[in-house]
């Protein structure tokens, strides 16, 4: 008589289908949470570069697109434009990871919002694509 120990090709075929199946739900709903901190970072940023903004106007009696003066450092991959007059200001991130069409803007005063990545619709709202 034969002792067989190990496993027949059936059931290994079946493990690999049934590991390929929990990996096919697994991975998209992993991209969907890496996204969401990318935007969660952008968000963050342009609330920070807000109050960095006020404070140097409340200094300065102006604003600026100068992020060295408002001692604004940005998270990582997180790309900032700013726009400023006397006014007021606007902003908008991107974030490395994402194409160049999303993104999230702000504006605040009269300044005319920013229109890419995404339009604000009131002064002070921060505008995701996503």
């Amino acid at each position: 008589m034969r002792n067989n120990k190990g496993f027949t090709l059936i059931e290994l075929l079946i493990v690999t289908v049934i590991i390929g199946i929990l990996a096919a739900i697994a991975i998209p709903k992993f991209s969907a949470s890496r996204e969401k901190t990318y935007f969660a970072a952008m968000r963050a940023d342009l609330k920070n570069l807000a109050s960095r903004q006020e404070i140097y106007h409340a200094d300065e009696h102006s604003y600026t697109t100068e992020a060295g003066a408002l001692t604004f450092v940005s998270s990582q991959g997180v790309t900032v434009s700013i726009a400023a007059s006397s006014s007021g200001w606007s902003a908008s991130a991107t974030h490395s990871a994402l194409g160049t069409s999303e993104g999230c803007a702000i504006y605040y005063g009269t300044v005319t919002a920013p229109t890419s990545p995404t339009t604000p619709t009131s002064p002070g709202e921060v505008a995701c694509t996503s």
